[in-house]
C-alpha cells in the first residue's frame, strides 16, 4: 500500500477514486509546523547562527502528525502531493521532517487540477522537493515573524496598535493615504447640459462639442445659460461618418482579476470568492464522478496550457463555428509576476456551467459560469461594431452622436446571456446631410466635483498586485487581518481605514518609511524570487534585512512618542493611581494606569431589572437574572443571603408521580440540562431529586 498525502480532505476522495485500490489518501489540513514562540523575543529563530529556526508541531495538528505516522509505518512507500505554490512545497518538506522521510529522494506530485488525466500525469511523473522554494517560504516566513514580533511589540507599547507586519502595514498605508485624500479633498462646481433630440421617432442624447471637437467644459450658471440660449429649436446634420470598431475579449483570469470581477458582478468578497473557488478546485461530486471543476486559484499568470488551448479551439468550432475560433491571447508577464502556474480556467469545456448547475450551490454557479466564460472567450474572435457618428450644427455650435450595430458578436456569443445585455441598433436610420432634427428637451443642471470612491476589496487586491504587495495567495488573508485588527471597517466590501488605522499607519510611515513603502515590500518579494530561483542565497537575504530594520528599531525605540492614556478622572480603588481608558481585544474598557504592577479593571454595575414582584420567603423585590445558558430567571434580590428562586408558572398543573422520601411532598417530571428527572415540587426548600428509570422492551 502505498501512502499519498494532499492538504484537503475534500481531494482525498477524488484521488483515491483515480489511483485504485493500492493507494491511502490522507490529508495534512495544511501546514502541521511553525516556527515556535520561545527562546529569545520568542520569535523561534536562532539570529546568531545563520538565523536557525525552530519548529514546533501545531498543537491543533498533534492528532493529525500521530495519523499520518501510524499510516506512513504501515505504508510501501510515502508520496506527498500538496499544492503546487511556495506555501505547498513547504508543507511537503515540513511532512517528509515529521515522518523522518529524506526529502532528496521523497517523491513528491505537482499537479494544477483535480481530475483524472493530471493526477496519473503527476504519478507518471513525479519530482523530489525543490529546496529552493522551501528556502523561499521558510526566508518569507522568517522576515514576518521578526517584523510582526518585533514591530507589533512596539506599536502595543507606544500606541496601542496590535499588529503590524511587512504586508499588512503597507497594504493598510495604501488604504489610510486614499482616506485621508478623500477627507481633504475639495469640490469645484461645474455645469452639465442634457441635450436630446427627435432621430426618427426616437430620443437621442446629443453631445455639445468645444472647437477641439471635445465635450463642452462649463464652470459657472451663467456659461450654461449662455449656451442654453444659443442652441435653436432645429439642428441641422453637418456630416455623416462610417467606421467599424473592434474590441477585443479579455485575457483569462489570475487571482486578482477574478476576485475583481467576482466583486464587480457577483458582489463578493475577496474571501468569499477564494472560498468558493477552492471548493471548485477541490472537487464537485457530479452524480458518480467526484472532479475538480477548474484548475489551481492561486496564480499571477494569464498563460493558458498547450492541451487546453487545443481541447478548446475544438469546442469553440464544433458549439460556435470556425469563423468564432481567434488565438491565445500574448501572455504579458509583470515585472513582480511569477507566471508558476496558468491562469485560472474550467477543466473541461464541455463541463459547461448549465450542465453542472444541479451539483453546485448559487454561489459556485456563478463564480464558475464566470471563470468558465472568461478562459472561452479569451479563445475566441473580438467582436465587431459598425459605428455611425452624426455630426450637425445649430446656433454656431457643434453637436454630435454615435449609433452602434454589432455586425459580428465574436466572443461576446458566449456572455450573450448575461445579465444587462447592451442595446444595439440591428439597421441604422436613414439620415443625410442637411436633414434637420428637432430640438425636443434641454436642461442645465449645476453639479459639484465628487472625491475618489473608497477603495473596494477588489480595488485594493489590483492595487497590491500593481504595486507588488504580497502575492495571490496572501491577497485575501491581508485584507481579512486589517478587519481583524480594527484597521479597517468593511460595509459591504468597501473598506475604511480607522482612526486607530490612520494612526498605525502615520506611525510607521514617521519611524519606519522603507518597511511601510510599497516599494520596498515589493523589492523584497524580488529577493524571495531570487531565493525560489538559486540566485540569492536565504542567509544573506536574511542578514541583510535583519541589520538594515534593527537599526531602524532601535532609533525608533527611542524616539517614537508615547501615546498618552486618557485618564476618566478617577483613582484605582487599588492602589491609588489614576484610572484610563483603554483597548483591549473584546473592546474599550477602564483599567488601571499602574498596570502590569495594578492589574485592576473597572467592572460597569449592571443595570437592575425588578418583576414587580416580591421575595415569598425573606419580602425582598424580585429580579431578573441570567444563567450560564443565558435564559432569564426571577430570583431574589438579597442573594446570598436569600436564595429563592421562582419557579417557572406552568399552565397546565404537573401530575404527581410519587411521594418525596425526603419531605413527603409530590414527585413531579421536569426537564433539566440532561434530559426529563423526577424533582420535589417544593424545590427549593426541598432538592430532592430522581432518574427517570426507563423499561425495557421484552
Amino acid at each position: 500500500m502505498k501512502l499519498v498525502i494532499v492538504e484537503s480532505p475534500a481531494k482525498c476522495l477524488t484521488i483515491k477514486k483515480y489511483l485504485g485500490d493500492g493507494y491511502r489518501v490522507e490529508a495534512s489540513l495544511g501546514h502541521v509546523r511553525d516556527l515556535s514562540t520561545r527562546g529569545k523575543g520568542g520569535l523561534g529563530v536562532d539570529i546568531e547562527n545563520g538565523f536557525a529556526p525552530t519548529y514546533i508541531i501545531n498543537k491543533e495538528k498533534e492528532g493529525v502528525v500521530y495519523k499520518l505516522r501510524s499510516a506512513a509505518k504501515q505504508a510501501d512507500e510515502v508520496i506527498l502531493a500538496t499544492d503546487p505554490d511556495r506555501e505547498g512545497e513547504a508543507i511537503a518538506w515540513h511532512l517528509a521532517e515529521v515522518l523522518n522521510l529524506d526529502p532528496k529522494t521523497t517523491k513528491r506530485l505537482e499537479f494544477h487540477e483535480i481530475t483524472r488525466d493530471s493526477i496519473l500525469e503527476a504519478m507518471s511523473h513525479p519530482r523530489t522537493i525543490d529546496g529552493n522554494l522551501v528556502a523561499s517560504q521558510e526566508t518569507r516566513r522568517i522576515v514576518d515573524r521578526i517584523i510582526g514580533f518585533k514591530l507589533s511589540s512596539l506599536l502595543m507599547r507606544k500606541i496601542h496598535s496590535r499588529s503590524a507586519g511587512r504586508v499588512q502595514s503597507a497594504t493598510l498605508k495604501l488604504i489610510a493615504d486614499h482616506d485621508i485624500e478623500i477627507d481633504n479633498f475639495k469640490p469645484e462646481e461645474y455645469w452639465t447640459i442634457s441635450l436630446e433630440s427627435l432621430v426618427n421617432d426616437e430620443n437621442i442624447s446629443l453631445t455639445i462639442l468645444d472647437e477641439n471637437g471635445k465635450a463642452l467644459d462649463i464652470s459657472s450658471k451663467e456659461q450654461a445659460e449662455a449656451i442654453l440660449k444659443r442652441i435653436p429649436d432645429n439642428l441641422i446634420v453637418k456630416t455623416i461618418s462610417k467606421e467599424y470598431r473592434t474590441k477585443e475579449s479579455k485575457e483569462p483570469f489570475t487571482t486578482s482579476t477574478m476576485q475583481q470581477e467576482a466583486f464587480a458582478r457577483l458582489k463578493f468578497g475577496t474571501a468569499k470568492t477564494q472560498r468558493e473557488a477552492q471548493k471548485l478546485y477541490e472537487g464537485i461530486s457530479l452524480g458518480d464522478e467526484h472532479v475538480g471543476l477548474i484548475t489551481y486559484m492561486r496564480t499571477d499568470s494569464t498563460r493558458l496550457s498547450a492541451t487546453y488551448v487545443s481541447r478548446a479551439s475544438a469546442y469553440i468550432i464544433e458549439k460556435f463555428g470556425k469563423e468564432y475560433l481567434g488565438s491565445a491571447k500574448k501572455v504579458h508577464k509583470g515585472e513582480l509576476a511569477q507566471d508558476a502556474h496558468e491562469a485560472i480556467r474550467p477543466t473541461s469545456n464541455h463541463r459547461t456551467p448549465e450542465s453542472v448547475r444541479p451539483y453546485l450551490t448559487n454561489d459556485q454557479y456563478r463564480l464558475y459560469k464566470l471563470i468558465y466564460n472568461r478562459a472561452l472567450a479569451s479563445l475566441m474572435k473580438p467582436k465587431k461594431d459598425e459605428v455611425l457618428t452624426i455630426v450637425l450644427q445649430g446656433g454656431g455650435l457643434t453637436y454630435k452622436f454615435e449609433l452602434n450595430r454589432t455586425v459580428f458578436q465574436g466572443y461576446e456569443v458566449v456572455l450573450s446571456d448575461d445579465d444587462n445585455p447592451k442595446k444595439y441598433f440591428t439597421k441604422f436610420p436613414d439620415i443625410n446631410p442637411g436633414d434637420t432634427f428637432p430640438v425636443v428637451s434641454k436642461n442645465a443642471e449645476q453639479k459639484f466635483t465628487q472625491p475618489p470612491a473608497r477603495y473596494s476589496e477588489a480595488k485594493l487586491v489590483k492595487l497590491m498586485e500593481e504595486v507588488g504587495i504580497g502575492r495571490p495567495s496572501t491577497y485575501a488573508s491581508t485584507i481579512k487581518i486589517l478587519k481583524d485588527r480594527k484597521y479597517v471597517d468593511d460595509e459591504k466590501g468597501i473598506l475604511t481605514s480607522t482612526d486607530q488605522g490612520k494612526k498605525t499607519a502615520h506611525v510607521l510611515d514617521k519611524y519606519f518609511p522603507d518597511i511601510i513603502d510599497a516599494k520596498y515590500t515589493a523589492q523584497m518579494e524580488a529577493k524571495l524570487d531570487s531565493v525560489q530561483e538559486g540566485v540569492e542565497s536565504r542567509v544573506k537575504t536574511l542578514s541583510k534585512f535583519y541589520k538594515e530594520f534593527s537599526k531602524e528599531l532601535d532609533h525608533a525605540s527611542k524616539i517614537m512618542y508615547i501615546d498618552e492614556e486618557i485618564p476618566t478622572g478617577e483613582m484605582c480603588p487599588e492602589c491609588g493611581k489614576p484610572l484610563v481608558y483603554k483597548k483591549g481585544a473584546n473592546g474599550d474598557f477602564i483599567g488601571c494606569s499602574n498596570f502590569p504592577t495594578c492589574k485592576y479593571v473597572k467592572k460597569e454595575p449592571k443595570e437592575v431589572v425588578y418583576t414587580g414582584e416580591m421575595c415569598p420567603e425573606c419580602g425582598r423585590p424580585l429580579v431578573e437574572r441570567k444563567d450560564s445558558r443565558g435564559r432569564k430567571f426571577a430570583a431574589c434580590s438579597g442573594f446570598p443571603t436569600c436564595r429563592y428562586i421562582q419557579q417557572e408558572k406552568q399552565e397546565v398543573e404537573e401530575v404527581a408521580v410519587k411521594s418525596c422520601p425526603k419531605c413527603g411532598g409530590d414527585l413531579i417530571r421536569k426537564k433539566g440540562k440532561y434530559g426529563y428527572f423526577l424533582g420535589c415540587r417544593n424545590y427549593p426548600t426541598c432538592g430532592y431529586m430522581e432518574r427517570i428509570v426507563k423499561k425495557r422492551r421484552k
